[in-house]
């Protein structure tokens, strides 16, 4: 026996070929991926120099354990927190990208709703196999982790040597971290980036918590909780008034340059054609809770009044009893319709919440037609069948929220307008699928992303014109709205939240109605139109409308 304790010999012999190898790879192991979170997080890959905090901890617990069970554990569970972190760091990039937003970790549930988004996209076949591929990845990072905890610390035993190591690694992280040291100008050489990237998400949740919390309180606070239904929206009685959404309708579309020549053209033709058939309008812009995607987030928020910017929120809000346009339409003698032609699935809440009294999705529209993608339905068709089973009723008004889906992501492939009289049961549209580029091919470039975008805006637009030329209703009343921006990668960097709005209507009345907004005359907003945050719709737009 040594001195030390240990077993005859030096380190060094018994470190010899590939041992010394292995060891070389345990511990770049154990210095670079604790720090992935960091790189994810600001998208460089400076956080990668440092010295993490996370495996310096590991080691010495493995060293000075004595039972190879508890350090196999320990080893194991070092892995599952940095890949927990990496997981976490991943999504909040993801959702920073996409929705500008963090990611809380109680809108876990969402990680479905962007798998089916995935899946519409590149195919069922396709998702499940990149799904694999990344639970694969992940379990190996945790084998790998877990090895090269188990390997280093081996290197490090006896426990004299270890501690010796361990403590001048570890009092070069605590002097680093006391006088801020930077080897990269802005990364700290002291690193602790697994356990920031789980902090962090533990502070989204908290902060989630709070807010709903204080919605409690929001939701109870109505002026129009208890109006009775004969005060309200007396101006618009005997008249069909409908709520369309089109999805990514966002300021990018009718401003950036490189997208919004054609969506402006369409806006300013369908504009000229409504004043030919006797429609006005007036535009301006509302501030959306949302970005990049979570449509039911700006529908909820425009409903009730409610500033609904993250999943929890809508989650208590759907359980809640607030007052909504629905329920407000309701009581005051309309029939609700619902019409969301991308719901493949049962909505409870479409009864329980919003109050519909009928719900239209994907497979009660008698839509016989090819799927484009996540769009299964084209715009037009979803027009074409709400004039003729909807509309077409006169037993008593109609209010409807309609969800015009061909612009929703990954804008490809994209249905084109066929005449009117032929859609039929959406047969006509068959070949178009095959005759556009498929997402796979769009999205290989992000200028054509960009140009898929503005083309599906213009054909959603289109649509909703060629329906109100059609539509022999003179008491029709609708309101066109963007739910949110289009992800960054098409809004850019830094885009704001603001879409376009528009209310369109052959009675002069109903503008009128309207004067005090100073909404501006038109289809198209300039840059300078008022902007109001969304959940101030609703109650200006119960004031504008009823007798209260």
């Amino acid at each position: 026996m040594t001195r030390d304790g240990g077993a005859k010999g030096s380190l060094a012999p018994r470190l010899t070929g590939w041992k010394v190898v292995w060891l070389v790879v345990a511990v770049l192991i154990l210095v670079e991926v604790p720090l992935a979170p960091a790189a994810i997080t600001h998208g460089s890959p400076a956080p990668l120099i440092g010295l993490p905090v996370e495996s310096i901890i590991v080691l010495a617990l493995l060293v000075l354990l004595p039972w190879r069970v508890a350090r196999v554990v320990v080893a194991v569970g070092f892995g599952v927190l940095v890949v927990v972190a990496l997981v976490l760091a991943a999504i909040d990039s993801g959702y920073r990208t996409v929705l500008d937003i963090h990611f809380d970790p109680l809108d876990w549930q969402q990680l479905g709703d962007a798998y089916g988004v995935v899946r519409g996209s590149i195919g069922g076949p396709a998702a499940s196999a990149l799904l694999a591929l990344l639970v694969l990845v992940a379990v190996g990072l945790i084998v790998a982790l877990s090895w090269a905890a188990l390997r280093a610390a081996g290197a490090l035993r006896p426990r004299v040597r270890g501690t010796a190591v361990l403590s001048a690694v570890a009092a070069a992280w605590i002097t680093a971290a006391l006088v801020g040291a930077h080897i990269v100008a802005g990364q700290p050489t002291a690193a602790a980036a697994s356990f920031g990237s789980i902090s962090a998400s533990t502070r989204e949740a908290a902060e989630g918590i709070a807010a709903v919390a204080e919605l409690s309180q929001q939701i109870t606070t109505d002026p129009y909780r208890d109006v009775p239904g004969s005060e309200l929206l007396t101006a618009l009685r005997g008249k069909d008034v409908v709520f369309a959404f089109v999805e990514s309708y966002g300021r990018v579309a009718v401003e950036d340059p490189e997208i919004s020549a054609g969506v402006r053209r369409v806006l300013r033709d369908g504009e000229e054609q409504l004043r030919a058939d006797g429609y006005a309008s007036r535009s301006a812009f509302l501030t959306s809770p949302t970005f990049g995607g979570l449509s039911w987030l700006a529908h909820s928020t425009l409903q009730t009044g409610l500033w609904i910017d993250r999943q929890p929120l809508y989650s208590k809000l759907i359980r809640s009893d607030r007052f909504t346009l629905s329920d407000a339409f309701g009581a005051a003698g309309w029939r609700t319709v619902s019409v969301i032609p991308s719901n493949t699935d049962p909505w409870p809440f479409g009864t329980s919440f919003y109050h519909w009294d009928t719900q239209l999705n994907a497979h009660n529209m008698g839509y016989r037609g090819p799927s484009f993608g996540y769009a299964r339905i084209p715009d037009q068709y979803t027009w074409k069948h709400f004039a003729d089973t909807e509309l077409a009723r006169d037993d008593q008004p109609v209010m409807a929220e309609i969800d015009l889906v061909s612009s929703h992501t990954p804008w490809a492939p994209l249905p084109k307008l066929v005449p009117w009289s032929e859609i039929g049961d959406g047969s006509v549209f068959d070949p178009q699928p095959e005759q556009g580029a498929s997402a796979t091919e769009v999205w290989r470039d992000s200028d054509r992303v960009r140009q898929a975008y503005g083309q599906s805006v213009e054909y959603s637009l289109g649509a909703t014109f060629d329906f109100l030329h059609r539509a022999d209703d003179p008491n029709l009343v609708i309101v066109v709205l963007g739910d949110h921006q289009p992800a960054t990668i098409v809004s850019g960097q830094g885009a704001g939240h603001d879409v376009p709005i528009s209310i369109i209507a052959k009675d002069p009345a109903v503008l009128a109605a309207i004067d005090g907004w100073r909404w501006q005359d038109g289809m198209l907003p300039s840059p300078d139109a008022p902007v109001w945050p969304m959940n101030d719709f609703r109650d200006r737009f119960l004031a504008a409308f009823s007798d209260r």
